[in-house]
């Protein structure tokens, strides 16, 4: 679901370097403008530091399910810039993010070492299947055509969403032929791309003209279309353009358009799925999860219970 990025450094970030990394960070924070504020006043360009994760206690029902001999797993991110996903502190070095925090929770509750590698966005889901990275955290939506060739085990709900530029006479949109003759701007490899593309006869069949899709693999290149009158709208994540809206001038959130179930994306049958499962409640249970909502200003977003790989949400 996140917006892509086709950046292919790699980084290697042990669970227990990171978060002593952001131990040495003042607490800072971010906001959206539907009230969901994590720390200082909503528009501050900070990003987020407060260690939440770190003295995270192993949790042995969950460990118990992990594959024998599991020590070490390696996760893949896409790091897209723009937070609540996962970006850079001003180290240069160092990841920090919403899925980067629930990966680094759900490690320490399984007590084991944490090898993250950067990937492009697209590349992520493929190479699960091949068997080089175990896990993937960037923000996938569970859908049914996902659901064919990846298990995922949930962790936020999220979903699709829409801004404009405050001049814009668009209010909402509940259906996408209100978008015809309009340039909808969105992230490449994207369910959001894939929605666009296969409704795109809505306008056409209505007798109108279509809307373009205008894909881009930065978010900087996104937003500054949506700026400077290249693009019409954004169609992206719900808690990444309300972070973006309420941290960018002349900008408004439209709505919510579709709600997505998020989660860890594993190998087909992987039997990994039960131990990141049994680990994610065992975080909503004793309050960290909570936590790294709130330090991402994404408490609407919370689920009650971590599933593997659940039917598509329809609303």
């Amino acid at each position: 679901m996140r917006t892509p990025t086709r950046a292919r450094n790699r980084l290697f970030a042990p669970f227990a370097l990171i978060a002593s990394a952001v131990l040495l960070l003042t607490a800072c924070g971010s906001g959206d403008p539907a009230g969901n504020v994590a720390g200082a006043a909503a528009g501050s360009d900070a990003i987020p530091t407060t260690d939440v994760v770190s003295d995270v206690e192993k949790n042995t029902v969950a460990a118990q399910l992990l594959p024998p001999g599991t020590r070490e797993l390696t996760l893949a991110v896409s790091v897209g810039g723009t937070p609540p996903g996962t970006t850079y502190l001003t180290d240069g070095r160092t990841l920090t993010g919403q899925d980067v925090d629930f990966a680094h929770a759900v490690a320490g509750a399984l007590g084991i070492r944490l090898t993250t590698e950067q990937a492009s966005f697209e590349a992520i889901l493929p190479a699960l299947d091949s068997g080089k990275y175990d896990v993937g955290a960037a923000n996938f939506g569970v859908t049914e055509e996902r659901r064919k060739t990846i298990d995922f085990v949930t962790y936020i709900n999220d979903g699709q969403g829409f801004a404009a530029r405050e001049d814009s006479g668009l209010s909402e949109v509940t259906d996408l032929g209100q978008l015809c003759g309009l340039k909808v701007a969105t992230g490449a490899g994207t369910t959001f791309e894939a929605t666009l593309e296969e409704n795109r006869h809505l306008c056409t069949d209505a007798g109108e003209k279509a809307y373009a899709v205008q894909t881009y693999s930065e978010p900087g290149a996104l937003w500054s279309s949506l700026q400077q009158g290249r693009s019409d709208v954004v169609m992206s994540t719900i808690n990444g353009l309300r972070y973006a809206v309420a941290h960018q001038r002349g900008l408004k959130f439209l709505n919510e358009f579709h709600r997505l179930d998020v989660g860890f994306a594993l190998k087909k049958g992987s039997k990994l799925a039960p131990a990141l499962q049994a680990a994610v409640n065992g975080l909503i249970a004793d309050g960290t999860y909570d936590r790294v909502l709130k330090k991402w200003g994404t408490t609407k977003s919370a689920i009650t219970r971590s599933e593997i790989s659940p039917p598509e949400r329809k609303d």
